[in-house]
């Protein structure tokens, strides 16, 4: 081609002029060595860490203050005062508007002994899917209550039926009388890494679209003439123990919980690296949500499920946390039902063992609380 519009001299020309080029842009490069600069963006990337730190570690108790206005005079007042807090809680979550579109697909699924249902549940493009097993017996005369049994991110809807870390709750709860909805949530590190970039750009979350499914589910297992809609419980270990802290500000149809293996210092955890306890970062992106820390550590969150009973479970050897500053989270959390002279409807399970569900005592909670969710309100 440039034969076709320049003489031999003129083409000889353009190379030497963009080999000066070159040459100069290779200069200015040296214009600052790479230990310079490397050291100087060090520097800045330390600024910002340093200050957004500041943010969300330091400055959170008075920003909390500020963002809060509880009236603990009734629970109908709590829940008034803390309206403005939900809606800011459910834009962190920001979950989208999806609607059904088929009917629920049931299959009979068997878990060894257990025989229950794989439900299926269209929703657009989307599907939500989940295991549903009722107790012996269950029958419109003899209605139940129905407990939500959340996995974690290494395990699937089966594992809660399962020896190991979930010593088979989901069955001790169905042996309890309680029928067990355990839905399907996307599993491993990498995946909810990768789904969670996009949802981001979406102007949505994760567990936002799984809460949503969530909600789908129920409104048709709810109306399944075995179940007794007033008695709906939740109970999650690990990733499923932050789903029942994220979801029941938001869906007031579950009227108690248990979180096994999630609660903690939450500014810390997130933000605050120390050999005591895990760190989500650099490797768990998934677990990172815009405007989580402004003002919803776990202590303040739990305001936006009470008066509804809690039970926070956690294991002295998971390294999740550093268990002292479990406690003092607790202690935080258990005043706003200290405040409503209800302080019997928290409580923390601290026990010796791991990360892990305990099932006795949750199954003792639920059992307790949902016999007598009339009372909660």
């Amino acid at each position: 081609m440039l034969k076709k519009y320049y003489s031999p001299r003129g083409c000889i020309i353009i190379f030497l002029l963009l080999v000066g080029t070159l040459k100069a842009v290779g200069q200015n490069n040296t214009l600052i060595s790479p230990e310079v600069e490397t050291a100087r963006t060090d520097a800045y990337e330390k600024q910002l860490e340093n200050y957004l730190r500041h943010y969300l570690v330091e400055e959170y108790e008075a920003r909390s203050e500020k963002a809060w206005n509880r009236d603990y005079s009734s629970a109908d007042a709590l829940k008034r005062s803390v309206k403005p807090n939900r809606r800011r809680w459910e834009e962190v979550l920001s979950p989208p508007v999806l609607t059904k579109s088929g009917p629920l697909e049931r299959k009979p699924y068997t878990l060894g002994e257990t025989h229950a249902e794989w439900v299926k549940l269209p929703l657009g493009m989307l599907m939500a899917e989940a295991v549903l097993a009722f107790p012996e017996g269950a029958s419109e005369e003899k209605q139940v209550g129905i407990v939500i049994v959340q996995h974690g991110i290494g395990s699937t809807p089966e594992t809660p039926f399962s020896p190991g870390a979930y010593h088979e709750y989901a069955k001790a709860l169905l042996e309890a009388g309680f029928a067990v909805l355990v839905p399907m949530n996307l599993k491993s590190v990498e995946r909810r890494n990768n789904v969670e970039r996009y949802a981001r750009l979406a102007g949505t979350s994760l567990p936002g679209i799984e809460l949503v499914r969530l909600q789908h589910l129920l409104d048709i297992v709810l109306a399944d003439p075995r179940v007794d809609a007033d008695k709906v419980g939740m109970w999650g270990v690990s990733l499923g123990g932050m789903a029942t802290m994220f979801w029941m500000p938001l869906e007031p149809r579950i009227k108690a919980g248990v979180v096994s293996a999630w609660f903690n210092e939450r500014r810390n955890k997130m933000a605050v690296p120390d050999e005591r306890y895990s760190s989500f970062s650099p490797r768990e992106d998934h677990a990172f949500f815009n405007g989580w820390l402004t003002e919803f550590s776990d202590y303040d969150l739990v305001s936006l499920i009470a008066p509804r009973p809690l039970m926070i479970q956690h294991g002295k050897k998971d390294n999740i946390a550093h268990w002292p500053q479990v406690v003092e989270e607790y202690d935080k959390s258990k005043v706003h039902y200290q405040q409503l002279k209800i302080p019997e409807r928290i409580t923390l399970n601290l026990h010796e063992g791991g990360h892990e569900a305990n099932v006795d005592e949750g199954v003792r909670f639920l059992t307790t609380w949902l016999d007598a969710a009339e009372k909660v309100k």
